[in-house]
């Protein structure tokens, strides 16, 4: 990675792009929501990311987060709006969900920088890149039991893989979240780094990644692709659709927010 200082190069505030040499960072940020993943951030992170495709000078892509975390995952206040509405999520849902499945087909290498929480959408958002780089404190997990809700951005599918079975059981079934540490064994997170190091290791990370023939890189992604995401995706979102409709959602949000004071 080039010491050039950086240059913004964003559009929207939801995500903020900046380049330094070869890499091309895009943070999330919507700070005051620990970066939830509102319509407004999962847009402009689709086109931040075909933007640093498009860009021949762009080798590598680091996704990371402005704030106190990566990100916590779906908005849940859009969430309780579209249940007022009478509305189901599945479009908002179908968007993310495509969004990560373009990052993880991407034909650069796409790397996350996370902290704080990676929860539900976040996870969701991590595991579709090719590393994760984890900063000292990080915690991890899935999440949506918690909520009475079901994944619908790939963690049934890509949890499973990246972690193995037995780990991604207890994740989605509890709603559990796991410091960092306990995923580098899986290899789903490559390194772990305290605070004052992090950014010196996203920089080592970015760099073994820069430097060598982008087609070939290309090439290896497709190879590495699995035929039967599409589908799974698909299936999720359907499994999800029946729960939502069959479980009462919106009092469970709205129970969320009341116990934390949020309302």
């Amino acid at each position: 990675m080039s010491t050039t200082p950086s240059t913004r190069t964003s559009t929207s505030t939801a995500v903020v792009a900046e380049q330094a040499g070869s890499v091309r960072r895009l943070r999330l940020n919507r700070p005051g929501s620990r970066n939830s993943i509102s319509p407004e951030l999962i847009a402009a992170l689709d086109e931040a990311v075909a933007a640093a495709m498009a860009d021949a000078a762009t080798q590598v892509v680091v996704i990371s987060g402005n704030g106190p975390s990566f990100c916590a995952g779906a908005d849940l206040r859009h969430l309780l709006e579209l249940a007022g509405d009478g509305v189901d999520p599945v479009e908002f849902l179908t968007r993310i969900s495509d969004c990560f499945q373009r990052v993880e087909a991407a034909p650069k290498p796409v790397i996350a920088a996370v902290h704080g929480h990676v929860v539900a959408g976040g996870l969701e958002l991590a595991l579709a890149c090719d590393a994760v780089v984890a900063q000292e404190g990080c915690v991890i997990g899935d999440g949506h039991i918690r909520n009475n809700l079901l994944p619908g951005a790939g963690s049934s599918y890509r949890l499973p893989r990246k972690v193995g079975e037995p780990l991604a059981r207890r994740l989605m079934l509890t709603g559990e979240l796991l410091p960092a540490e306990h995923f580098l064994p899986s290899g789903f997170v490559q390194a772990v780094a305290p605070a004052g190091d992090f950014e010196a290791t996203v920089k080592g990370v970015a760099e073994s990644f820069a430097g060598l023939e982008a087609s070939g890189q290309g090439r290896i992604k497709n190879l590495l692709a699995d035929p039967g995401t599409a589908a799974a995706m698909r299936r999720e979102l359907d499994v999800f659709a029946a729960h939502w409709h069959e479980q009462d959602i919106a009092a469970q949000l709205t129970h969320f927010f009341d116990t934390r004071g949020m309302r």
